[in-house]
């Protein structure tokens, strides 16, 4: 006889795709620093170092979509939320040890996220050596549009544009990442086992900044789509 669960499950968290469907979630990985114009603005030496990364639980995903534009509510325990827009890669296969050809092979398709930061909390955390997973890893800290297939198409360029109730925010392009996306997998894959499932946020280009209750951010990627989100009280 099976063994019963003691406690409910929970759901495994999804994100749709576009044409149908939904792409179950299971690690989201983080990219830090991978735009030199926004390593500069962090006070980092935009040099090609190895990447410097960070998780997600899967379940910070916030799927949005539709005509309206989705609700993002202030998190607690923080006075300073950041956003930073990033390219977002779906793996529909995985692997370990991979090389930048095989890396490749991996990609599902992509996606336009956020990066929602309590900044105040990362900035206590780095000023006593202490991990930021505060900072990064609380609930619907992943914003997200829904995953455009793109079987092992690889996205090298292609204009990153983030709104603030109508004025320009952030702006950069792919083309100036300073690790490529098959790199940016390849990467992980010696340090974890890469499933299909999983997500890996990019790096933002320059000009994070913070929101309040109450602002619209309008988020685009060529070639990828689009994301809206309206932030909110709790």
């Amino acid at each position: 006889m099976p063994e019963q669960f003691v406690i409910d499950p929970s759901d495994r968290p999804t994100v749709p795709v576009a044409g149908g469907g939904l792409f179950p979630v299971r690690r989201i990985y983080c990219v830090a620093r991978n735009y030199a114009a926004h390593a500069r603005e962090m006070g980092a030496d935009p040099t090609r170092e190895a990447p410097f990364f960070f998780l997600k639980p899967g379940d910070a995903v916030l799927p949005v979509g539709g005509d309206e534009a989705g609700r993002f509510p202030y998190p607690p325990a923080t006075r300073e939320v950041h956003h930073e827009l990033e390219l977002v890669v779906a793996l529909g296969a995985g692997g370990t040890d991979l090389s930048v050809e095989q890396a490749a092979a991996c990609i599902y398709g992509y996606a336009v996220g956020l990066d929602m930061t309590r900044r105040d909390l990362q900035a206590e955390a780095k000023a006593k050596g202490r991990p930021w997973d505060i900072a990064k890893a609380f609930d619907d800290a992943a914003p997200i549009s829904a995953i455009v297939p793109a079987p092992g198409k690889v996205l090298d360029a292609g204009e990153v544009l983030l709104r603030v109730n109508g004025e320009d925010r952030q702006c950069g392009d792919l083309a100036d990442m300073i690790w490529s996306i098959p790199e940016i997998i390849a990467y992980f894959s010696r340090y974890y086992r890469l499933m299909p499932g999983d997500l890996i946020f990019t790096g933002t280009p320059e000009g994070v900044g913070p929101v309040l209750p109450g602002d619209l951010l309008e988020g685009r990627i060529d070639g990828v789509g689009t994301l809206s989100l309206r932030v909110t009280e709790r």
